[in-house]
């Protein structure tokens, strides 16, 4: 069993040019300046930046480059994420893409940031890919550890480490940083929450071991952040306890109770009905998400709103 390093990019983004190279060029001195990485995580949409209009068919051109980049470097390159075209839909998909330059998986975002991300489609697959020699690694974006089922499916899965690209330019980046501490030590994972700057968020991206302590975090500015991921320790914790205490994947395997609120039709989560559509909050009067024109005029107007601030900054 080898050590296995990532080296997760917090990069500038730009949402009027392609970040495509920058990306390349990143990988480059990561290869010479840390010859032992073995894996480059960028920050959620960090290709083209958050517009949807961007979107693209995979495989596309998008994609081919960053393959291109992964087989040139021999590394294993989880690109953030893009914006994909599929069936009239627009989905905010992840690839993983292997050394040798392959796609391997795509995972797209469970659960878009609603009701400001209008017009995404969210996915329905979770995804998780196996590192030969070193261990299993699974993939959740952004808004998706909200949801703490997420990542708890992710570990059930047998996920070591998780990767989670994002784009966060709010103010609840503070407790983002609570929740990627709880995701780590809940699931007993290395939890890798790697975010943009510029366009691409405010920066501060987090790496928790699976005991919950901070192995590094970041400022506000572009920022490489090369960590060593020892699995074995994550088999010793699961098997002994993290910090020697708790072992909270066997205690949910051996629960007694069920969560009928997963239940659809149970009638648990009935007071979750009482609390109105998910619109902003300006929008309260609008039944539905999509207003005329549906999700692409959606997504257009979002584009030309963010330009017209651009260009008035």
């Amino acid at each position: 069993m080898k050590r296995f390093a990532i080296a997760g990019i917090q990069m500038s983004v730009s949402a009027f040019e392609e970040n495509i190279t920058r990306m390349g060029h990143y990988v480059a001195h990561v290869k010479h300046r840390f010859p032992w990485v073995d894996m480059v995580l960028f920050s959620e949409l960090a290709a083209y930046g958050p517009s949807p209009l961007k979107a693209e068919t995979m495989p596309g051109d998008a994609e081919q480059r960053l393959c291109q980049i992964a087989a040139q470097h021999g590394i294993w390159l989880i690109p953030g994420s893009l914006f994909e075209l599929r069936d009239g839909q627009v989905f905010n998909t992840s690839p993983v893409i292997n050394p040798q330059g392959e796609v391997i998986a795509r995972f797209s975002k469970l659960f878009p940031f609603l009701p400001y991300e209008k017009g995404i489609t969210a996915g329905d697959q979770f995804v998780v890919f196996d590192v030969p020699d070193a261990g299993r690694i699974g993939i959740s974006i952004c808004y998706d550890m909200w949801f703490p089922e997420t990542t708890r499916t992710l570990a059930a899965m047998g996920a070591e480490v998780i990767l989670h690209p994002t784009m966060t330019d709010t103010i609840d980046r503070e407790v983002e940083l609570a929740i990627a501490r709880a995701s780590a030590v809940t699931n007993q994972v290395y939890f890798l929450d790697i975010n943009g700057v510029g366009d691409g968020g405010v920066g501060r991206s987090i790496v928790v071991d699976p005991a919950g302590y901070v192995l590094h975090q970041a400022g506000n500015g572009p920022e490489i952040i090369p960590v060593e991921i020892d699995f074995e320790r994550v088999r010793h914790e699961r098997e002994r306890g993290l910090r020697g205490l708790g072992q909270p994947l066997k205690s949910f395997r051996d629960r007694r109770c069920d969560f009928p609120v997963y239940q659809r039709d149970s009638g648990l989560d009935s007071y979750l009905y009482q609390l109105g559509p998910l619109t902003k909050p300006e929008d309260h009067h609008q039944g539905e998400l999509s207003g005329p024109g549906g999700p692409m005029a959606e997504i257009k107007a979002d584009s030309d709103a963010l330009a017209a601030s651009q260009s008035q900054s």
